[in-house]
């Protein structure tokens, strides 16, 4: 299973429109960044809130690496490499945070991006 079809799974409800696979992918992060930001006013805290955004963050990109790691994965492989090692970092900074050690602005700023990229590189 790839990370849109879990994506278009856990996120979209019984009415929405049939969406791409990169839409899924776009509205997942659309998630998971809104919970992200949502707990950013807890600076340094390591509190319930905190940590399940950065459970989900870390979620989102461990499926994201996988599909990127698959065998079936069309994607060229510099930008296969890529997804791979974004997961790792984000992993690794997810962790600082929790600690108090890192922002957790850096995860969204990622997040953004990818945001960006998948929307056509528009802005949002």
């Amino acid at each position: 299973m790839n990370v849109s079809t879990l994506a278009r799974a856990a996120y979209s409800s019984q009415s929405a429109l049939v969406r791409t696979e990169r839409g899924s992918e776009y509205e997942a992060f659309v998630f998971v960044t809104r919970k992200l930001h949502a707990i950013s006013q807890h600076r340094g805290k390591a509190t319930p809130q905190v940590a399940e955004a950065i459970d989900l963050n870390r979620r989102l990109w461990t499926l994201l690496a996988k599909d990127a790691a698959s065998d079936d994965n069309l994607l060229p492989d510099a930008l296969r490499a890529s997804v791979i090692s974004l997961y790792e970092f984000t992993r690794s900074h997810g962790s600082k945070v929790l600690q108090g050690e890192a922002s957790i602005q850096t995860l969204i700023e990622i997040n953004a991006a990818i945001m960006r990229g998948l929307n056509g590189g528009g802005s949002q």
